[in-house]
């Protein structure tokens, strides 16, 4: 019985260590992670609006129009005093999981631009969404992501009609287009509500 405390004792011992050795790590690493993420998205947002100077961080402004769709993080993007457009972090269900995606809308009605931030979906085909060398027009070296930008907010955005599929990924093509739809008729939505400011 001795021998069995004994080793229950230990054992508590060594769990407590390690979880005040996981705590040490997360509170010293915590803040770099969260430093490099900030500069991940600002590098983000100067993809989709290269002429931005001014991102103002407006979350929670814009509603997502489509229930299956949650918006995350929103910024105005100014270039100087004029307002060039919004960019929005949006999340839908993809094959694999959650699909996340940046979108910019720009304030003369046309997508921007859309970044890939993460997926879940099977390496080789959904994947290819974010992939920079999986073309859905090789002549045109057209990406599956780039295909978005310089679409008017008022395109359907409907995979296999306007929207180009990846190839054997119709769940993962549909998710990004879905997205991009909802992001693209909040935008054009706060555009006209904000119309005498701009």
């Amino acid at each position: 019985m001795k021998g069995m405390v004994k080793l229950g004792l230990t054992l508590a011992l060594y769990a407590t260590a390690a979880c005040v050795g996981l705590a040490l790590v997360y509170s010293a690493t915590s803040e770099t992670i969260a430093q490099r993420q900030q500069a991940d998205l600002q590098s983000a947002l100067r993809e989709l609006f290269p002429q931005g100077d001014e991102f103002t961080d407006m979350t929670g402004t814009l509603k997502s129009p489509d229930p299956g769709v949650s918006f995350e993080t929103q910024y105005a993007i100014r270039g100087g005093a004029t307002l060039l457009g919004v960019a929005i972090q949006a999340s839908t269900p993809s094959y694999g999981g959650n699909i996340t995606v940046l979108v910019g809308v720009g304030v003369g009605g046309a997508i921007s631009r859309v970044k890939i931030l993460s997926h879940q979906d099977t390496p080789g085909l959904g994947a290819n969404a974010a992939s920079p060398t999986y073309y859905v027009d090789k002549a045109a070296k057209l990406t599956f992501s780039g295909q978005f930008g310089g679409k008017a907010v008022s395109d359907p955005f409907v995979v296999k009609e306007d929207v180009a599929a990846i190839t054997a990924s119709t769940i993962t093509s549909r998710a990004v287009a879905t997205a991009v739809k909802a992001v693209a008729d909040a935008g054009a939505a706060w555009f006209a509500s904000q119309k005498e400011g701009l």
